[in-house]
């Protein structure tokens, strides 16, 4: 990524001071993330049909402990099944939320809205994950409302493999889920779009795609079913793409494609692998998708270990991140595994080589932990090694320059007083960017007196604020007699930074 210079701003500074930007051993900006599944009750809520306070209880739970272990972005699943966890759009109520379908929350809350508040209040990011064809996990007639999509539309669909999913080769198909998606993007603060691997159904013995009758209808021009397929799903990629900038060009939009997208046996531009691939088997053109620029993020799910024949972990980073098209690649961890005892999972430090590796790869951007479940139970010491080591220290989200990169004017008039135990901050906003937009948060950086400042350095930083109009803090993580200096610096919703306020310094109190 590129670094922005750094530049010092000493109104209110009555001496001097040096700044480098050394090497560091943990990287200031990473995106961690975290898949928090609904459907089935994976992750949240526990089971159907609990109080909306219970409900709200558990997800601060969940929220607090991925905190504590540095997670900072949270795919949270919105839409596992043409269902919704939020209230203001064209579809049903899940009936994993309050056990049947269509029944609204009582007393009423809206999920979506307030997971968005409460990630936000962590400086954890909060990207809507939906399924984008999936339309029913059964074909149990009493899980579903008469009221349901399924019902009221019944020709969008065909059976597959014991569910009913949407048929993405009708254009109102992909009129509608684009209509469900922009619904979310245009009423709630959302820091991204998020869908998974889901696209056509996993193949299944002795299970056919009842497609042809939409393919003899608007196939013509392609040579065969399969390419028309991968259209389908080109197409309205596509179309998300557009619409999602257009409506709000900070929502981010990435996709968690199957890991392999096509073997090198296949194709001279695969990967070298000999796996089931999302290209032929769930007509998933991932590469073409960050090719052309619709995507911001790919997040390859690589849930494979090293040394793994038909799907190495280090081959497959390698291949994804040389085919990232200079978007972010983010790779899908599976912590779930960590526990098997086959191909190579035996061996409990997997998941933390696998950060070690992608780490090493500067064209990587992060990763992202399925499931929540697994992270917050410790599967295989995962969550320990996260705060103990790899996520010790904060981490700001990548910055993507090709959606915004002009940085927020710094803070300034910063004020240090000692106070009982503490030190309390108070600063003032600076004037408005040249792009004319708001700041979004604030971070918050000490430095031992006598010590260089670097800003580059996350140990460095006490705070990350996603609360613009927070102009305050009180840092209680100080030691007596000591004296500190601060400076503090601004963020916009991308999170590009300012250069640094003025500095502060206070000794706290004996």
């Amino acid at each position: 990524m590129i670094q922005k210079p750094i530049l010092l701003f000493l109104l209110f500074s009555s001496f001097s001071l040096s700044v480098c930007s050394q090497p560091r051993h943990a990287p200031k900006r990473e995106f961690r993330g975290a898949w928090v599944a609904t459907v089935a009750n994976i992750d949240w809520p526990s089971k159907p049909g609990l109080s909306t306070q219970i409900q709200k209880d558990e997800l601060i739970r969940i929220l607090d402990d991925h905190q504590r272990t540095g997670i900072n972005a949270i795919m949270f699943q919105i839409r596992p099944a043409a269902d919704a966890f939020y209230g203001k759009g064209r579809e049903m109520w899940s009936r994993y939320l309050n056990g049947v379908q269509g029944k609204t929350p009582a007393p009423y809350y809206d999920p979506l809205e307030f997971a968005i508040t409460e990630a936000h209040k962590r400086g954890i990011e909060l990207h809507a994950w939906f399924n984008p064809y999936r339309a029913t996990l059964t074909l149990i007639d009493s899980h579903t409302s008469p009221n349901h999509i399924t019902k009221q539309k019944p020709a969008w669909f065909f059976t597959y493999g014991g569910k009913k999913l949407f048929n993405p080769g009708l254009p109102e198909v992909r009129t509608y889920i684009v209509q469900v998606v922009m619904d979310v993007v245009k009423n709630y603060d959302i820091d991204g779009v998020h869908f998974d691997d889901y696209f056509y159904p996993y193949p299944e013995a002795n299970q056919v795609i009842r497609d042809s009758e939409a393919f003899y209808k608007y196939g013509a021009g392609f040579k065969n079913v399969e390419d028309w397929r991968r259209n389908n799903v080109d197409t309205l990629i596509h179309i998300l793409s557009d619409s999602i900038h257009a409506a709000k060009k900070y929502v981010k939009f990435g996709i968690s494609p199957f890991g392999i997208w096509r073997n090198r046996s296949q194709d001279p531009e695969g990967s070298e692998s000999n796996g089931f691939d999302g290209y032929s088997k769930l007509y998933a053109n991932a590469r073409k998708w960050v090719q052309e620029g619709w995507l911001d993020y790919i997040n390859p799910q690589i849930y494979f270990p090293f040394g793994y024949a038909v799907a190495p972990y280090d081959k497959l980073v390698d291949w994804w991140t040389d085919n990232a098209f200079g978007k972010h690649v983010y790779i899908g961890q599976g912590v779930y595994r960590s526990m098997e005892n086959r191909q190579g999972w035996s061996d409990r430090r997997q998941i933390p080589n696998q950060i070690r590796y992608l780490r090493d790869n500067p064209r990587a951007q992060g990763s992202v932990f399925f499931s929540s479940k697994s992270v917050t139970n410790n599967m295989a010491g995962v969550k320990d090694s996260l705060r103990n080591n790899f996520y010790r220290y904060p981490a700001l989200q990548p910055q993507m320059q090709w959606l915004d990169v002009v940085v927020p004017n710094p803070p300034f008039e910063l004020i240090a007083k000692s106070v009982n135990r503490g030190v309390a901050l108070s600063w003032k906003e600076g004037t408005l960017s040249e792009d004319r937009e708001q700041v979004y948060g604030y971070v918050i950086y000490r430095f031992a007196k006598g010590k260089t400042i670097n800003i580059d350095d996350p140990s460095n930083i006490v705070k990350i604020s996603f609360n613009a109009a927070q102009t305050s803090y009180t840092d209680m993580s100080v030691s007596a007699g000591n004296a500190y200096i601060y400076v503090v610096t601004a963020i916009d919703r991308l999170k590009n930074e300012s250069a640094v306020s003025n500095v502060a310094e206070a000794k706290v109190l004996q």
